[in-house]
């Protein structure tokens, strides 16, 4: 108990030194909070990939599109449970800062291949049934107010034109990684204007989606379904849904690597920080020490101070950082468009990752203080003048 006071007491010692320590250590803590925060947001379509799907897109790039014939095809090919199609139709709602993924999808089969978008029958039904209907996701209606039978008009850039469009579904997302934020409507009604205005880019379709009985055969029928299209005017190239997504994100790898590890460069700091803090506590207090072993007390008190002194420092830093993460990180999700991160808070692992680096900084900045109050001998402690 003594020797936890004696903590304290010297934690306290050099007051204005001490809080801004723990202010930095409370401000890196923020920064990597933030930065793995958007780092794990970046990835989250990557981690809410299904192991059963297939993306089958354009062989050159997925902004070609391909025949909407080729659906009976690819559903031909053994192992294939359903076949289902999107189209990114893009647009502008309300303004061109409103961003948000907007599809034109197969009503019949998208909502079958996609479960994770929890619907009611009777909303299903009525998307089927009405050319003009689409679905949105319950964080999109939330964002702008949206309720069933409200009317949301986009203004074309890819499909020319004003388009108008009834809200008749607002899905759930099934979990965290869920997009809360898609607009879909039906690809059929797209088609059908295109067939009357721009009879040259009807009955295109962007990519196929194609949910598998197996897992393991991904590889085997991506190959029998590319092998129905080659030499052909659209050949396609099928990966994995994982894979597809991660092909969005390679134009940007370079952006998030950097932002990963400027993440843990702040961890670095940190150490340097609380490092030089324990350093200068320690060198003032020498002559302290050597008095404290003339008393009688051993290494291992020695050793308790300063280490003690570090981790209460790195922890009340690290504490005071992690209880303004969570209201920062939700202050910055109202502020960004839903559409840039739809799934944007907080995981378990970067408050694991932040509390393990403090610990760990606050026992690796009390290394050296430790190694120099041990060695200091009695006599060179007393005659030490600093």
């Amino acid at each position: 108990m003594k020797i936890l006071k004696l903590i304290f007491k010297n934690t306290l010692r050099h007051k204005l030194r001490t809080t801004l320590t723990i202010l930095g250590i409370a401000i890196a803590v923020i920064a990597f909070g933030i930065l793995r925060t958007v780092v794990t947001a970046w990835h989250v379509g990557v981690d809410a990939s299904a192991a059963n799907r297939l993306i089958t897109r354009q062989a050159v790039s997925f902004i070609f599109p391909l025949p909407v014939t080729y659906k009976e095809k690819i559903a031909s090919v053994a192992g294939i449970e359903q076949v289902t199609f999107s189209t990114w139709f893009q647009g502008v709602y309300i303004d061109k800062n409103q961003f948000f993924t907007r599809m034109a999808v197969d009503h019949e089969t998208f909502f079958s291949v996609y479960p994770e978008f929890l619907l009611t029958k009777e909303e299903l039904e009525n998307f089927k049934n009405e050319r003009t209907a689409t679905i949105i996701g319950a964080d999109l209606a939330k964002t702008y107010n949206l309720s069933i039978g409200d009317v949301m008009t986009l203004e074309g850039d890819i499909y020319p034109g004003t388009w108008n469009f009834t809200v008749r579904g607002i899905y759930q997302p099934r979990d965290k990684a869920t997009d809360g934020t898609m607009m879909a409507f039906r690809w059929d009604y797209v088609n059908e204007r295109m067939q009357q205005e721009w009879p040259e880019r009807a009955n295109d379709v962007g990519w196929y989606i194609v949910k598998i009985n197996d897992p393991n055969q991904a590889a085997e029928i991506s190959t029998q379904i590319d092998a129905l299209f080659l030499n052909s005017r659209a050949e396609t190239k099928t990966e994995t849904e994982r894979a597809f997504a991660q092909g969005f994100l390679s134009s940007t790898s370079a952006i998030i690597d950097a932002m990963n590890l400027i993440s843990f460069v702040i961890i670095g700091i940190i150490m340097l920080v609380l490092g030089n803090t324990m350093i200068m506590a320690a060198r003032e207090r020498t002559r302290e020490y050597a008095v404290l072993k003339t008393l009688g007390f051993s290494a291992k008190h020695i050793v308790g101070l300063i280490l003690g002194e570090s981790l209460l420092i790195s922890a009340i830093g690290s504490a005071i950082g992690l209880f303004f993460i969570y209201p920062l990180i939700e202050g910055i999700g109202q502020v960004i468009p839903k559409g840039f991160f739809p799934v944007f808070h907080v995981e378990s692992i970067t408050i694991v990752l932040a509390v393990s680096a403090a610990m760990m900084i606050g026992l690796i900045a009390s290394i050296f203080p430790i190694q120099r109050a041990l060695k200091t001998k009695i006599v060179d402690g007393f005659r030490f003048v600093g």
